[in-house]
């Protein structure tokens, strides 16, 4: 414990404290870092051998959340132990990977694990930047070669005023809700929600982003000072190796001009493909049939193959000026749109962009269909989902289907975010929504098409959207001998995606961005690189969304035939016990006899709101009317057609003293004896028995006590009832009986839970 280090700085106006020395110390680094009351634990391990046969650099990030950390116990009945990790922690290793990854030399093929534990959250600062600190960190002061140190900062826009690392309430009243991952001069991954903001804004951000990450930066140099180790080559083995270096010579030799022509002979993903395969079975074959090549060099070689094909794409669009498909720098790739092609959907859209081809669907729900969030930090509904699919097929291969992935959740939530601010508040449209898309081919950004895709969808379900969402991905082309020399090229596709710089996808309106999420693989980006690839996705969505409107130009008018409908109430709030019933027997006798759980639901809110979701309108209407004469306020002088349910009997002598009427259901009231008519009847089951029809009027409504006292004589000619002459009571009347016809009674005591029950 005695070489515990502590080194702290003011960062928007809190202090950001990175300690070491206390924690994990059999990881190659680790370190906490603390912003406010929200503390993370950060270690990095790199393991002492190559992991053969592979021809990637295996990096894993594991950002791990514990309910500890808020206080929570998981709220499962069954199992309280974290499980699967929640979108939002998936999400936020990703950030992690993305803006760490660039920085590795990719010809490592040593296991690197970061990983990432939360210890505390105060609920007001995320833990993510934290985190992206604190990997940062421990990559720098690790012997691990990494090109660091980077840090991150949260931007964000209220009133026009910038807020660094702002805390959950403000970024609910953000206009923008941007991450910034890179170096004092350099963006090495940025993502961002936004309502509709221009470019020149995010611009601003991210300048003013880049002035606080400078300060972070110096104090994790402070860090790597005081504690960092040596830095060591895990490639200085295999660069030294005269092995591989001839492997290397006869793989160039093998890559002829001829050869590299052949692979952008046609602008097709299929063919590329194809062409690619083809060339690598022929190397195969060549280095197995050499003995001087071992297996291991073999696959080397596999993988030198496969970079030079990159360089060749890249040098090849640098040099002609022409993409490998053929176009131009700035140029689309040919765009369809389509809605209206499932038959029995709430909503679909069909997307394509070149080979890249997206169907969404959408589905409405009632309230209840909400999504019940239960994190560490989140906590709460969700109304709107969008779900993203990558099948296999989409890219021509046969791989078993695990479920989704991070990427599928990643991408996923990249197009929910970007269709968000364009979606109608609750109150105006009081629908759950969910979004499917799936990928049905892909040859690059199908999370921007996702976004296109779901938008159609939208409009052609009749969701009442702001304005219509497009995104579109920007690459970048570096000469690796000349980083002046660049190029930022529009809708890349997958050859470019692999061999480019970046991928820089950007969503939005006519009006602004609504969301941005940028990858990359060279160093970091220059602001005028960010500055140019954001004016050329402006360009491009724009070009889209009138593609798009050649399909739908505005939502349409009316829902579905098959989606349900929804009806809104607003009643008192003391009431709602009354629309539940005793163990929920009223609400359920509602949904069972309109129709069944199949066709209604019913949500209750708090504040008395209703919503009634049934897919058949007659139900609907009747359950609404069932509900609003169990909440009415029944008023003196009103007449109804009530049902007998039960003779009163006095509880001394056993005569009948009344009749109980249902008025509505769980709106009772009395027909005292003396109210059936003029004259005295000898026994109230003489004129009237339970299950009959009976009209009355209100005479009496005691608020206090729940008694409603009715009439049948009241009503005088109105009433249908018949009295039989063998009812009437000729005795004389007798001084004290309960039959005293000036006598009043205002109805039967109130039942328990609020209800008038008898």
């Amino acid at each position: 414990m005695s070489d515990i280090k502590t080194f702290s700085a003011e960062i928007g106006g809190k202090t950001l404290t990175i300690e070491t020395g206390k924690y994990a110390g059999l990881a190659n680094a680790a370190c906490t870092v603390r912003y406010g009351d929200t503390m993370v634990l950060a270690a990095v391990v790199l393991s002492n051998t190559i992991r053969e046969g592979i021809d990637f650099f295996p990096l894993m990030v594991e950002y791990e959340e514990r309910l500890y950390a808020a206080g929570k116990i998981k709220g499962s009945r069954f199992i309280k132990r974290e499980g699967r990790p929640t979108d939002e922690a998936v999400l936020t290793g990703r950030m992690i990977d993305r803006s760490i990854r660039p920085l590795f030399d990719n010809r490592m093929r040593n296991d690197v694990q970061v990983s990432i534990l939360v210890l505390s959250v105060d609920q007001e600062n995320d833990p993510d930047i934290p985190s992206l600190i604190g990997a940062a960190t421990v990559l720098s002061m690790s012997e691990i070669p990494w090109n660091g140190p980077i840090a991150g900062v949260r931007i964000g826009q209220i009133g026009g005023e910038w807020v660094l690392n702002p805390t959950t309430e403000a970024r609910n009243k953000s206009d923008l809700d941007l991450i910034l991952a890179g170096s004092a001069d350099k963006a090495v991954m940025i993502e961002a929600g936004a309502k509709q903001i221009s470019e020149d804004i995010i611009l601003e951000a991210i300048k003013f982003g880049q002035k606080h990450i400078k300060k972070i930066v110096d104090l994790i140099e402070e860090v790597i000072k005081a504690t960092g180790k040596e830095k060591i080559n895990p490639l200085a083995n295999a660069e030294a190796d005269e092995e591989r270096k001839k492997v290397k010579a006869k793989v160039e030799a093998f890559l002829t001009t001829d050869k590299r022509n052949s692979i952008f002979a046609s602008p097709a993903k299929q063919d590329q493909k194809t062409a690619i395969e083809a060339l690598t079975k022929e190397l195969d074959e060549q280095l197995k049939a050499d003995n001087e090549v071992s297996k291991d060099m073999r696959i080397a070689g596999i993988t030198m193959l496969a970079e030079m094909i990159d360089h060749a794409a890249l040098t090849y669009v640098l040099e002609t000026g022409k993409r490998v498909d053929g176009r131009a720098y700035d140029e689309i790739r040919p765009l369809s749109a389509e809605v209206a092609l499932l038959p029995r959907t709430h909503g679909s859209g069909l997307f394509q962009r070149g080979e890249t081809q997206v169907l969404s669907t959408i589905t409405l729900g009632g309230p209840g269909d909400e999504q019940t969030l239960d994190g560490m930090e989140e906590t709460g509904k969700k109304r709107y989902m969008h779900h993203y699919n990558f099948p296999p097929y989409s890219v021509g291969e046969v791989k078993p289907n695990r479920g989704p992935g991070r990427r599928e959740i990643g991408h996923g939530a990249l197009a929910e975010r970007a269709l968000e601010p364009v979606l109608p508040p609750k109150e105006q449209f009081p629908y759950t929504i969910r979004v499917v898309s799936e990928v049905l081919s892909s040859n690059g950004s199908t999370s921007q098409a996702s976004a296109c895709g779901s938008t159609l969808a939208l409009m052609d379900a009749g969701v009442p959207i702001i304005e219509p969402v497009a995104g579109i991905a920007m690459g970048l082309l570096v000469d690796p001998n000349k980083p002046e020399n660049y190029k930022v090229i529009t809708d890349i596709q997958g050859i470019e995606d692999h061999s480019g710089g970046m991928d820089f996808k950007v969503a939005g309106t006519k009006n602004g961005v609504t969301a941005m999420q940028v990858d990359i693989k060279v160093d970091g980006l220059t602001f005028a690189m960010v500055e140019e690839a954001l004016a050329g996705a402006k360009k491009a969505r724009l070009q889209i969304l009138e593609v798009m409107k050649g399909a739908i130009v505005e939502p349409r008018k009316e829902l579905s035939p098959y989606a349900p409908r929804i009806t809104t109430l607003q009643i008192n709030p003391e009431l709602i016990r009354e629309v539940i019933g005793k163990g929920g027997e009223t609400i359920n006798k509602i949904i069972d006899e309109c129709g069944g759980a199949d066709v209604m639901k019913i949500d209750i809110e708090e504040s008395g709101l209703i919503f009634i979701t049934s897919t058949n309108a007659e139900m609907a209407t009747k359950a609404e009317d069932w509900i609003k004469n169990i909440t009415r306020e029944i008023m003196p002088g009103e007449i109804f057609e009530g049902t007998v349910t039960q003779i009163m009997k006095d509880r001394n002598s056993g005569s009948e003293i009344g009749a109980i009427v249902e008025l509505a259901p769980g709106k009772d009231g009395m027909v005292h004896i003396s109210e059936f008519a003029s004259a005295r009847i000898r026994a109230v089951s003489d004129v009237v028995s339970v299950g009959q029809k009976l009209k009355v009027k209100v005479m009496e409504v005691d608020k206090e006590r729940g008694r409603i006292g009715l009439s049948v004589k009241a009503l005088g000619s109105e009433s249908d009832l018949v009295i039989p002459d063998s009812a009437i009571d000729n005795s004389p009347q007798r001084e004290n009986g309960f039959h005293g016809g000036n006598r009043r009674f205002s109805g039967p005591p109130r039942g328990r839970g609020g209800r008038e029950r008898f």
